[in-house]
């Protein structure tokens, strides 16, 4: 068997599953606050709880999984994550008040957050070392198209069904994730020997953090802070400059620009290393979000759509594949779950601490901000990581 191949069936069985798993989610995010709001008249907060409840739930269900994957293995966390997950899904239909929706919700977020932190645990553990950069960059497209067909689907079972179709869709999707579960191999790795029986174990972070993770992630929480004021405020910010025709189609062309760069900036990785790729990312990053607050023009708004993505969007995949570098493959799980907290925290806290900013500083301020934001995230990787890795390829050892 050649160990270099990366498009094995567990690959793809795994990048499919991943793909599915956050086309639920990113329908539901559209569609859940309307349906709070007919169904129950809830206010517009409420509504937005209801909403965003769900990244809480994510963050829990990260929390506590990389321990699990490490003691269980990452398959057996996969399948029961995916059984939760159709339960989950099935429960909107229970949902008889606002406040067992908000449940829902939060139990909802806590399946996604085991399952996605399971597959991008297998993930790791099943790409080749030196195409790491390139594999993630391939599995993490599977999200990129959900955020595009998410909410399309989403838009059109609102404007051609009712709700109960939504929730029977997405229980289909969950169904179809669990039955793939099932065709994933095992990862195979070297465990460390465990503890001596009626050995004592005390509570340690470790446990629960991967430590080897943390710098990237620090970087990846300014990062999702800068861009959760972007995804929050776009439909209001795209009526108050009038380009609201324009605003539909960003998250298409985003997602267009990312599925062509992605595979590139994987692979430049794997060979020039992560500083080649990162500080470009982080500049056209800072220059995207420029042009956006300056966007006029609905050409100028899809324009920066397409710097953001050759950006942001390339740089999420990268840190992802930072973030497991020179982590022993059964500690992998708590690498991704530690990587992604931080994501869920940026993108938790940014929406209420730029909400706040709005009505000082303006959308357009606001938007000007984050480019000062992003463009101090670019010394902060250099102090944490750049300065370091001197251009050396991400896989290779811990300098």
């Amino acid at each position: 068997m050649n160990h270099e191949t990366l498009w094995t069936k567990d690959f793809i069985t795994v990048t499919v599953i991943n793909f599915v798993v956050f086309l639920t989610h990113f329908l539901l995010i559209v569609t859940i606050a309307s349906y709070a709001v007919d169904e129950f008249h809830a206010s517009t907060d409420i509504a937005g709880l209801v909403a965003g409840i769900f990244i809480i739930g994510a963050l829990i269900g990260r929390l506590g999984t990389g321990r699990v994957i490490e003691d269980i293995g990452s398959k057996k966390v996969l399948i029961i994550s995916a059984f939760f997950f159709i339960i989950t899904s099935a429960l909107y239909f229970a949902a008889v008040n606002l406040f067992l929706l908000i449940v829902i919700r939060l139990l909802h977020g806590i399946a996604f957050g085991a399952a996605s932190t399971a597959t991008g645990t297998i993930i790791a553990q099943i790409i080749p070392p030196a195409r790491r950069g390139e594999g993630i960059s391939y599995y993490s497209m599977g999200a990129i198209l959900a955020v595009a067909l998410g909410p399309f689907i989403g838009i059109f079972l609102i404007h051609h069904a009712d709700f109960r179709m939504i929730f029977a869709f997405t229980s289909l999707l969950a169904s179809a994730s669990f039955a793939m579960s099932f065709l994933v191999n095992k990862p195979v790795y070297e465990k460390p020997a465990p503890e001596p029986s009626g050995a004592a174990r005390r509570f340690q972070i470790s446990d629960y953090l991967e430590f080897k993770a943390i710098p990237i992630s620090i970087i990846i929480l300014v990062i999702g802070f800068s861009y959760s004021g972007l995804l929050t405020f776009i439909s209001l910010y795209a009526k108050e400059i009038h380009l609201e025709k324009a605003a539909s189609f960003y998250f298409l062309v985003y997602s267009i620009a990312v599925f062509v760069s992605r595979p590139f900036s994987g692979r430049l990785m794997d060979i020039r290393g992560a500083n080649f790729v990162v500080y470009p990312c982080l500049v056209l990053y800072a220059l995207g979000m420029l042009l956006f607050s300056q966007a006029a023009q609905g050409i100028t708004l899809l324009a920066a759509a397409v710097l953001l993505a050759l950006g942001y969007g390339s740089f999420i995949s990268c840190a992802q594949a930072i973030s497991i570098r020179g982590v022993p493959p059964h500690r992998m799980g708590l690498a991704i779950t530690t990587f992604f907290i931080f994501v869920d925290m940026g993108f938790g806290v940014g929406p209420y601490v730029l909400g706040a900013l709005v009505p000082l500083v303006g959308y357009r301020g606001l938007y000007v901000l984050m480019t000062f934001v992003i463009l101090a995230s670019i010394p902060l990787y250099y102090f944490l990581l750049g300065k370091k890795w001197s251009g050396r390829p991400a896989q290779g050892p811990e300098p």
